[in-house]
């Protein structure tokens, strides 16, 4: 009889799982925390001194909107009647501002239209941009 030197094929799967490098690298693992937790637990802190700021008097100032009030007798800032060359200065001093506060506008209904028109004017030169046109409902 002759003999066969081929291997028989298996169809069943193999089961076996080689964990040798997983159990490598929880030793190392391992280590590493053993080496390093004692390390972290005597961390010395320098103690030092910190310079002291005093609040700036200046931002907290600044409120978060302004009432423009546009008259036929000129305008109101913040109810306090104010003229040209002082609204250009606010105007200014609002528009260096990081944070400008809302302009809320105002009008009467009989105000000519060209003096709310200077005002826009005025806002878009000193690039203030946070505007509210306050109106009121039709049946109010």
């Amino acid at each position: 009889m002759g003999r066969s030197f081929h291997r028989q094929k298996s169809l069943e799967a193999n089961s076996e799982l080689n964990v040798t490098a997983l159990i490598d690298l929880g030793f190392a693992l391992l280590i590493i925390f053993m080496i390093s937790t004692p390390l972290i637990e005597n961390e010395q802190l320098m103690e030092i001194d910190l310079p002291v700021a005093t609040p700036n008097q200046a931002q907290s100032a600044v409120p978060d909107s302004v009432d423009l009030l546009v008259t036929t007798e000129g305008y109101q800032m913040d109810g306090n009647p104010v003229g040209m060359l002082e609204l250009e200065n606010e105007l200014a001093r609002y528009g260096d501002m990081s944070d400008p506060p809302v302009l809320a506008i105002r009008a009467n209904g009989d105000t000519p239209y060209q003096y709310v028109v200077t005002l826009l004017d005025l806002l878009k030169k000193n690039n203030l941009k946070r505007i509210n046109l306050v109106t009121r409902p039709e049946d109010a």
